[in-house]
């Protein structure tokens, strides 16, 4: 890491970071920046251009993903573009998509040794109202020597070699961490083309005065959590980036109608888990660490808290009492 430090007093762009973080590695190299940089670049420009979803041609697709949920163009462009330029990496064998029913299993011509696993557009259904939208991955490292399967994407958190997500709003911005390293921050300069550090080692403070949840499901949450929330009510809520860059806590519980959670753990809670843990936060189901779970299907969904360590070190005492 001696010669990244270097590096960050200078500008440095996306494709010279991994040039250092991949010194050894063309294929990790190339499958991080398939999965950030192209398609990112590419899907900013789409979704500027759809005019906050309401030019023609960007509407409802007229389907609904495997998850039951309403499919806008949008969704379709995005998994596409994911697809597509993976599979064009030749460094990836199989991909789990929100909006696939089941594993995507590359060519074999064209197979390599990563496996990833992504949510597209998350946040879709939000473009008319201009809230900031995004694309979360994470990307796992095949450990057998068999012909891809569906055991070599069922991997826990732990193993994975790099996460991120993708936020395009005001700016678009990828957040990533890469071979277990620091999280940091890029910023797309849209008259170079290029991601530039904005955001090095990226740390998230042991508490904060931030909480994000949707209390419209007050009522099916468990007593812990009605406890917790009560005594953190603060005037406004956040995303995971918020907490990432303020403190504080993101919860997604399981409540009565959805018992196991809603966030997927493979492309959702997974990917946010590994970042905000490498960050210096905490991220758990509420019962045991998020990122030592082992998934037992490609959309299992699990309950997520995840933030400062010691905002979720006091949820967990009031879900315990």
């Amino acid at each position: 890491m001696i010669q990244l430090r270097t590096l960050i007093g200078t500008q440095l762009i996306l494709d010279r970071f991994l040039n250092v973080v991949f010194i050894l590695s063309l294929f990790g190299k190339t499958i991080v920046t398939h999965c950030v940089q192209s398609e990112h670049i590419t899907l900013s420009i789409c979704l500027r251009q759809s005019t906050i979803g309401r030019r023609e041609g960007y509407g409802i697709s007229g389907s609904t993903n495997v998850q039951g949920e309403e499919v806008k163009k949008l969704d379709v462009l995005a998994n596409d573009l994911f697809i597509n330029m993976l599979r064009s990496s030749f460094s990836t064998c199989l991909m789990v998509s929100e909006e696939n029913e089941t594993i995507i299993e590359v060519e074999k011509d064209k197979q390599g040794k990563y496996i990833v696993c992504f949510d597209p557009l998350d946040g879709s259904s939000n473009i008319d109202c201009l809230v900031s939208i995004g694309s979360i991955f994470a990307i796992y490292k095949k450990e057998s020597s068999n012909p891809p399967s569906l055991q070599d994407v069922l991997q826990p958190g732990n193993k994975l070699v790099a996460a991120g997500y993708a936020l395009y709003g005001s700016a678009t911005m990828v957040v990533l961490s890469v071979n277990h390293g620091p999280v940091n921050g890029f910023v797309l300069d849209p008259a170079i083309g290029e991601f530039i550090l904005t955001d090095p080692d990226m740390r998230l403070k042991s508490s904060g005065k931030i909480y994000s949840i949707n209390e419209g499901y007050e009522n099916e949450w468990n007593d812990g959590v009605k406890r917790y929330v009560q005594s953190k009510k603060y005037p406004k809520v956040a995303d995971v980036h918020r907490t990432l860059k303020y403190g504080g806590i993101f919860m997604y519980p399981a409540t009565k109608s959805s018992p196991n959670g809603k966030l997927r753990l493979l492309y959702e809670a997974n990917p946010m888990a590994y970042i905000i843990e490498r960050a210096g936060g905490m991220a758990t189901t509420g019962t045991m660490p998020i990122l030592d779970t082992k998934p037992k299907s490609i959309h299992e969904r699990v309950p997520v808290f995840l933030g400062s360590k010691q905002d979720v070190l006091d949820l967990l005492d009031c879900l315990k009492s």
